[in-house]
């Protein structure tokens, strides 16, 4: 366990937001092995198949991400406190919690899957493709939430290495899977599915082992498993803001992808490849948010409001460091870099043309989650819920579909930095004139 209560405030976020950074870069390289491999093996058909539903999935893992988020803060407040007994009590609240939802959730997509397709414009010749990867995910689900669950808490509590292990060897065997069941065994789309769902099974169980082994005083016990009420209301009182603003981010995202089905299957293979890259490229500002969120919550947890500040302020610093190389890079390479996925060059230049309208506002959307980070580390998930509603459905989306009707699939791209500009225009109001340095800034223990 590591105390982010003391020492350089920069240099602790950085060394803890670094396995961070590598393990999410490899959790990327889940979906982006198959991209490649399902682009280059099984055409571009295949490709966007995979892409649509791989999206479906993502939502609804944004989704549980939201709601178990309380965890994360909660955990990483009483251990600040060093509050150990009820360290103990939020993680056995969430495994119960994650259990109950990712099942719920496994057979409402079952049942649903078909009308899903339908509702998010997947062209025809593709939707039997789509549905086959889409069930085959469902089937992980639990697996997945369990995971993301489990890396939580110890990033919690200060472990942020251990995560980064399982990733890799799970990344590792996803990539080797991939290649037996694709292009050994002629699985399809369905040997891309299977890999991805044996990997993160993989890391589910190997991280499950690993926390009960590491930490004794959170072993998980069936027979003594606590469900506390308490610390349950505190964790939704975070978690069902975040998880709102998740579903919004996931709403919106639904509509550019419908925007984006309406011209067709190359601009949904191209979209399908330049987002992937625009995923690696946001990766270091999400984590560095992601850092500053446990930072913020353990001092406030020990009642050091100065480093809250100057923790920020370092952050920030990193971030744009970090944001104006990613954008040179992007902008050099994006070519070759979709050369990765696809060789058709009508699906490339609707890519390129992505990458270069976004790249140049990485900036932004650095200090914009950061700034998120922070607050959502004080235990106020409402004001970035709200940022999210205002920014996205207000002005990125109108934009985006106003522009479209006069320049195309690229009036679309352009609405992406004007939503992001907003976000953290609102962000930062709050952090500046907002009351978040009282309201929230400790969770008081229920004895």
């Amino acid at each position: 366990m590591k105390d982010l209560t003391t020492g350089n405030e920069g240099q602790v976020i950085l060394k803890f937001t670094i396995p961070i950074l590598i393990g999410n870069i490899f959790q990327q390289l889940y979906n982006t092995i198959d991209s490649i491999i399902v682009g280059r093996f099984l055409g571009k058909n295949a490709l966007a198949s995979v892409s649509a539903s791989f999206n479906i999935m993502l939502v609804i893992l944004l989704v549980a991400i939201g709601l178990t988020l309380g965890t994360n803060i909660l955990v990483a407040k009483y251990y600040g406190a060093k509050d150990i007994g009820n360290v103990k009590k939020a993680i056995d609240t969430a495994y119960i919690f994650t259990f109950v939802i990712s099942i719920l959730i496994t057979l409402l997509g079952f049942l649903t899957s078909n009308s899903i397709l339908l509702f998010f414009k997947v062209p025809s010749q593709i939707i039997p493709q789509s549905k086959i990867y889409l069930h085959i995910l469902l089937i992980g689900t639990t697996s997945s939430f369990c995971y993301n669950t489990i890396s939580s808490v110890l990033r919690g509590i200060g472990n942020s290495k251990a995560p980064l292990y399982f990733l890799i060897l799970s990344t590792i065997l996803n990539i080797i899977l991939d290649l037996i069941f694709i292009i050994v065994f002629n699985f399809g789309v369905s040997g891309a599915a299977l890999a991805t769902i044996i990997s993160q099974t993989f890391s589910f169980i190997g991280s499950f082992i690993y926390l009960n082994k590491i930490y004794p005083q959170f072993k998980f016990n069936i027979r003594n498993i606590c469900f506390d009420k308490y610390i349950f209301k505190l964790s939704l009182k975070i978690g069902l803001p975040a998880a709102l603003q998740k579903l919004l981010l996931a709403g919106g995202f639904i509509v550019i992808q419908i925007l984006i089905n309406g011209y067709g299957a190359n601009s949904m293979a191209a979209f399908a490849a330049a987002g992937k890259l625009d995923s690696f490229a946001q990766i270091p500002a999400m984590n560095l948010g992601d850092a500053l969120s446990t930072f913020t919550a353990q001092n406030l947890g020990a009642n050091k409001h100065t480093r809250v500040k100057k923790g920020y302020i370092s952050t920030l610093i990193i971030g744009s460091v970090i944001s104006v190389f990613i954008t040179i890079i992007i902008n050099f390479f994006s070519k070759p870099l979709m050369y990765l996925f696809v060789t058709d060059t009508s699906v490339i230049k609707i890519g390129v043309s992505y990458l270069t309208i976004v790249s140049l506002c990485y900036i932004v959307y650095s200090a914009m989650v950061i700034t998120n980070g922070v607050l959502i580390g004080t235990g106020n998930s409402f004001i970035p819920m709200l940022s999210t509603a205002l920014s996205l459905w207000c002005v990125q989306i109108p934009i985006s579909i106003f522009l479209t009707n006069k320049l195309g699939i690229s009036g679309i791209w352009l609405g992406v930095p004007a939503g992001w500009l907003t976000g953290f225009a609102l962000r930062l109001s709050y952090y500046i004139f907002g009351n978040w340095r009282t309201k929230n800034s400790h969770i008081k223990v229920k004895c």
